[in-house]
């Protein structure tokens, strides 16, 4: 048998196991890395080409497919900050300021290679239609695009283990097919509660040479919300969700 035709072959098996819709996959993808509705604690480490470092602490919740909120803990300049993400739409809310303010998908709220898309990260079928998916030893990657021209990424390419149904490794492109960055997702640990996927995320840019970020998980579990956490108001009061 030519390694062509073992190639076709393979991609007939995978697409038999998984579904003829590559967007079934993607689906499993979602779900798998986490519940709809949890909460979360992250530190977000930035990384130099000197060495130094800069860290972050967040409270993160979310709630059904697209509704997400993050509280800055740490470092003390930052702590009290807090950004709402509901579809599409972002917003920063710095106490000092007193009001939220829109913000966009490709700034960041913490400077390095992560932008606010990565930070506040919706299911990825909420963003992104799998157009095709093919098999390699054990792995299927699957080729993404973007719904609608709002999305940080035009399109992503996607490598999923195959045992586990989690994100390897994701490269995320521009329109003009400039590679913008490339994520990694390591250190798969269990959370309990039925949730296990990647502790950490990593991610470089060939825009910014020689610097690193760093997204590190924990206490992720299953939490139900009530819809008045993800609006405007509710902002100035999301360490009460802690408490």
């Amino acid at each position: 048998m030519s390694l062509r035709m073992l190639a076709l072959l393979l991609a007939l098996v995978a697409q038999t196991a998984l579904g003829a819709d590559p967007n079934d996959l993607l689906k499993k993808v979602d779900r798998n890395l986490e519940p709809e509705s949890y909460e979360m604690y992250r530190k977000l480490i930035n990384i130099e080409p000197n060495g130094a470092r800069k860290e972050f602490v967040l409270y993160s919740v979310k709630k059904g497919r697209d509704k997400l909120v993050a509280l800055f803990l740490d470092p003390p300049s930052e702590k009290g900050r807090a950004t709402l993400r509901s579809g599409d739409n972002m917003w920063l809310y710095i106490p000092s300021v007193g009001k939220p303010m829109r913000i966009t998908s490709l700034q960041s709220v913490i400077g390095g290679v992560f932008n606010n898309a990565d930070i506040l990260r919706v299911d990825y079928t909420v963003e992104y239609n799998a157009e095709s998916m093919q098999a390699e030893k054990d792995a299927d990657v699957l080729s993404l695009k973007a719904r609608t021209a709002e999305v940080a990424y035009d399109r992503l390419k996607m490598w999923v283990d195959r045992k586990t149904v989690l994100p390897l490794k994701i490269e995320a492109y521009a329109v003009s097919g400039l590679l913008i960055k490339t994520l990694l997702f390591k250190d798969i640990k269990d959370f309990g509660g039925g949730i296990r996927r990647p502790a950490t995320v990593e991610t470089d840019s060939p825009l910014f040479k020689g610097y690193k970020s760093v997204m590190l998980y924990s206490q992720l579990r299953r939490r139900e919300l009530p819809d008045e956490v993800f609006t405007l108001n509710y902002l100035p009061r999301v360490e009460d969700l802690r408490k």
